[in-house]
């Protein structure tokens, strides 16, 4: 009788465990081997330890579950629990999103963090409207531009097939008359294989991941922007969590947003030195090429606040007053 009990409230004990413990999916665009996905991993380890087992994150890098324009609807629609997204890319359904799109607006780390801290309160806000709360963001590196051959002023890009992400790349490519094609990063290796794109606006650690320097020779360090990823996660799947688990995946956020802006900005230089080592051109950009984009930046900056509104000018008066 005894032995049967004991089994009993051993199989109920088990029982529970597996009840409790949750299990989350969260889907990213990028790479294993990228900085923002090994930052995401150890942010899912840090989750499962704190939580003792009770909150297993399972991570899908490289578009696996989802391409990177759709994780932010699974997220919205319960399809993923939580997921990493590039907030430039949803600038159109809200401008505010895109902030850090507008070139030559925030051009180093340290204006990059106030420019976020600027944005972080309206962005806190619309998340929430859409029922979901930020865990953390994470900035890539300084955005440059990446070409078969060296461009020494805005006139070299007319014409050519230009990799747009985001409406603010798209938008670059109409002011310096290329021809925007849009390719997401887990498609870049192939889109420059083929020929779809001819050069491009993005990080050194993009660059680096698909290879860029198998296919196109010149890097310029134009440092035009720092866009952000953010991790979102359902407010429905956080409130369902108890309070030491929340507080447990929030400390995580925190670890991993101060981890990731560090590793991004100590990854540029290792980054830009794969890039030399591998036969490409660093190339510091010419006087007529940078007061070219800058004209390009100003331009964008009005018609961003024209369409942003009254959170865009809130963002932009806090940035400016920092």
């Amino acid at each position: 009788m005894f032995k049967k009990s004991f089994a009993a409230l051993a199989l109920a004990a088990l029982s529970v465990a597996a009840h409790a413990q949750t299990k989350w999916d969260l889907p990213t665009g990028y790479p294993a081997s990228n900085f923002h996905t090994e930052n995401l991993a150890q942010f899912v380890a840090d989750v499962d330890k704190a939580t003792n087992g009770q909150l297993k994150i399972t991570l899908h890098p490289n578009a696996s579950l989802f391409k990177a324009p759709e994780i932010k609807r699974a997220v919205q629609g319960g399809q993923a629990q939580a997921g990493e997204i590039l907030l430039g890319n949803f600038q159109n359904e809200w401008q505010p999103f895109g902030v850090d799109g507008i070139p030559f607006l925030a051009t180093s780390y340290a204006e990059s963090r106030r420019l976020y801290e600027a944005q972080k309160p309206v962005l806190v806000k619309k998340l929430a409207e859409q029922g979901m709360v930020l865990l953390y963001t994470v900035a890539w590196q300084p955005q440059g531009i990446y070409a078969k051959k060296q461009i020494n002023s805005a006139a070299d890009l007319k014409g050519l097939k230009w990799r747009a992400y985001s409406p603010a790349t798209s938008r670059i490519a109409e002011l310096v008359g290329a021809q925007p094609v849009t390719v997401q990063a887990a498609e870049l290796s192939q889109a420059l294989a083929t020929g779809v794109v001819d050069a491009f606006m993005t990080s050194s650690a993009t660059g680096f991941d698909s290879k860029a320097y198998e296919q196109v020779k010149y890097y310029h360090t134009t440092n035009a922007w720092l866009p952000k990823n953010a991790v979102i996660v359902s407010k429905k799947a956080l409130d369902a969590l108890d309070k030491p688990a929340q507080d447990a995946l929030m400390r995580a956020a925190a670890a991993a947003e101060d981890r990731g802006w560090k590793l991004s900005e100590a990854k540029d230089h290792e980054y830009i030195e794969g890039l030399r080592k591998n036969g490409m051109t660093i190339v510091t950009p010419s006087a007529p090429l940078s007061a070219d984009m800058r004209k390009v930046g100003d331009t964008m900056l009005q018609e961003w606040l024209q369409k942003a509104g009254a959170d865009g000018q809130a963002i932009i008066d806090a940035y400016r007053k920092r």
